[in-house]
C-alpha cells in the first residue's frame, strides 16, 4: 500500500476508494475515482506492480474475512481499509524508521517533485495527480526551482 501511495500519488481517500476491478495488472494500470467523481486511469511503476501483486497473492487472502468484498485494501477485520488506518500504519512506518510527521500526503508530494524534478511537464503531473487547475499543481514547481538552484550552486563555477 506505501508502495502503491507513493508509486502513484494517489491521495488518501482515493486508494481507500478503490475496487479490485480498478486494477489491472496485466496491463500495469489502475482507475481511479478522484474528486468530484472524476475518474483518471494511472499507470503503475514496476515496484507497484510487484508490491500489489505480492499483497493479492499473499496479503489480501489473510485478511479477507467470511464476507466477500470488492474492496482492495482491506483492514484487519476484512472490511475497506479507511483513510484514518492509513495514516496510522503510514506513522506506524515513520516512526520505524526514526521519521515523524510525514503524512500521506507527504508521498503525494514526493511524487509530484521528484517527477518534476525528473523532467516531466506540469501539464503531465496536473493529470496525474488529478488536479483541476493547473495553478494547483504548479505549487511543486517551487520545490524543484529550489532543488534546481541547489544543484546549480554546488556545480556550476560561476555560482
Amino acid at each position: 500500500m506505501l508502495e502503491f501511495l507513493y508509486g502513484s500519488g494517489v491521495r488518501v481517500a482515493e486508494l481507500c476508494g478503490l475496487d479490485l476491478s480498478d486494477l489491472d495488472l496485466e496491463a500495469a494500470s489502475v482507475v481511479v475515482t478522484g474528486k468530484g467523481r472524476k475518474q483518471r486511469k494511472l499507470p503503475l511503476g514496476d515496484l507497484a506492480a510487484r508490491a500489489l501483486g505480492a499483497y493479492l497473492t499473499h496479503g489480501r487472502p489473510v485478511l479477507m474475512g467470511e464476507e466477500l468484498t470488492s474492496a482492495l485494501f482491506l483492514n484487519l477485520r476484512g472490511g475497506r481499509l479507511g483513510p484514518r488506518s492509513v495514516r496510522a500504519l503510514l506513522a506506524h512506518h515513520e516512526a520505524a524508521a526514526g521519521k515523524t510527521g510525514g503524512g500521506p500526503h507527504a508521498l503525494r508530494h514526493s511524487f509530484a517533485t521528484h517527477l518534476l524534478d525528473g523532467g516531466a511537464d506540469l501539464r503531465s503531473v496536473q493529470e496525474l495527480l488529478g488536479h483541476e487547475s493547473l495553478a494547483t499543481t504548479q505549487i511543486y514547481t517551487h520545490v524543484s526551482t529550489e532543488r534546481l538552484r541547489s544543484v546549480y550552486e554546488q556545480c556550476h563555477p560561476r555560482a
